[in-house]
């Protein structure tokens, strides 16, 4: 059951739909101030690419640089 992630355009509020099955309508609204448009966002993520056992190269490479909010990281991951 994938979460998604949503931007009011009335408010700028973030909140989150869960969407049971695929072919769920999306009939929402802000829960902060009852706005009915809204934006999907790209959520953050907790996934985290350790060494784990084997190789120990897990081909992970990452990019830090100075962005308009902070410092922005793009990691590289191996796969199609």
């Amino acid at each position: 059951m994938p979460i998604y992630e949503f931007r009011c355009l009335k408010c700028q509020e973030l909140f989150e739909f869960l969407a049971v099955r695929s072919d769920d309508t999306m009939e929402t609204q802000c829960p902060h101030c009852g706005a009915e448009d809204f934006e999907r966002v790209m959520s953050s993520s907790n996934f985290a690419m350790g060494s784990g056992s084997g190789s120990g190269d897990s081909g992970v490479s990452k990019q830090t640089r100075t962005c308009s909010g902070g410092n922005c990281t793009t990691y590289e991951i191996p796969g199609p």
